[in-house]
């Protein structure tokens, strides 16, 4: 019954904003088939079910990521490469009433990013952080990213990736999960399960609004821009391939026992 009344809930909470929040919808600039656009709608409908709009901060990465930067009615910074994890913890230091939200690619946030996402989770900093994990850098035309497969061919790696020589995936929420202290919110989505991928951006913005820790999802996306395949591949990708190497689910909620 609780399951019926939900979406007229969502509905009636959207239709009874305030006019000045609402706006037609605009058309993404990412393409065709991308994960990113899916990751968004998702943030964007979480922040609308719980009426933060007016209190977000919504910081973007150089990368496909930064495409997002004037998706939203929110407030918003487009930052240097790797940067948006401690733009927003000073943004959320400054204004501890604001819910910082950090969105990044796997590049953004595991290589050149990476020890801010480190420090973050060492200091448990009450901001979210949304990483879209495609497995290439996508933008500067599909080189190998710190989470490209093995023996995934990319325009670095075109006979696959050799983990010998350049090591295994970075397994980010495991790292986060790992490093962070109690009250951290880690969990990994795919844009294939879109009611559990809002699911688990609701549950991070929430824990950073009751102020328990670090929130940190990871999202299996798509990139058949680069990835050189069409629709059925694509989707089959994700689902065998990647959702093999990167398990897919909650890996540390507050109050529960950590999942490894």
């Amino acid at each position: 019954m609780t399951a019926r009344r939900e979406p007229e809930r969502i509905i009636s909470a959207v239709e009874n904003m305030p006019r000045s929040w609402r706006r037609e919808t605009k058309p993404h600039k990412f393409c065709p088939g991308c994960g990113h656009p899916i990751i968004l709608k998702a943030l964007g409908e979480a922040i609308d079910e719980l009426a933060i709009r007016d209190r977000v901060v919504y910081g973007c990465d150089i990368g496909c990521s930064l495409l997002s930067w004037d998706f939203f009615n929110v407030d918003s910074i487009q930052t240097h490469h790797g940067r948006t994890t401690p733009v927003i913890v000073g943004l959320k230091r400054a204004r501890p009433e604001a819910v910082g939200i950090a969105y990044m690619g796997d590049g953004g946030g595991y290589a050149i990013g990476a020890q801010h996402l480190v420090n973050a989770a060492t200091r448990n900093d009450r901001i979210t952080i949304i990483l879209c994990n495609n497995t290439v850098y996508a933008m500067t035309g599909g080189q190998m990213a710190p989470t490209t497969l093995p023996d995934q061919a990319t325009e670095t790696t075109p006979l696959g990736r050799d983990i010998n020589l350049t090591g295994p995936p970075t397994m980010g929420p495991e790292m986060m999960a790992a490093i962070a202290g109690a009250g951290a919110y880690i969990a990994r989505g795919t844009i294939l399960n879109y009611p559990q991928l809002k699911k688990f951006i609701r549950r991070a913005l929430l824990n950073q609004m009751e102020g328990r820790g670090l929130s940190f999802v990871e999202v299996l996306s798509s990139c058949p821009t680069n990835w050189g395949t069409n629709a059925r591949e694509t989707l089959d990708y994700v689902k065998n391939k990647m959702a093999k190497a990167f398990p897919v689910g909650e890996i540390k909620v507050p109050g529960e026992k950590e999942v490894h």
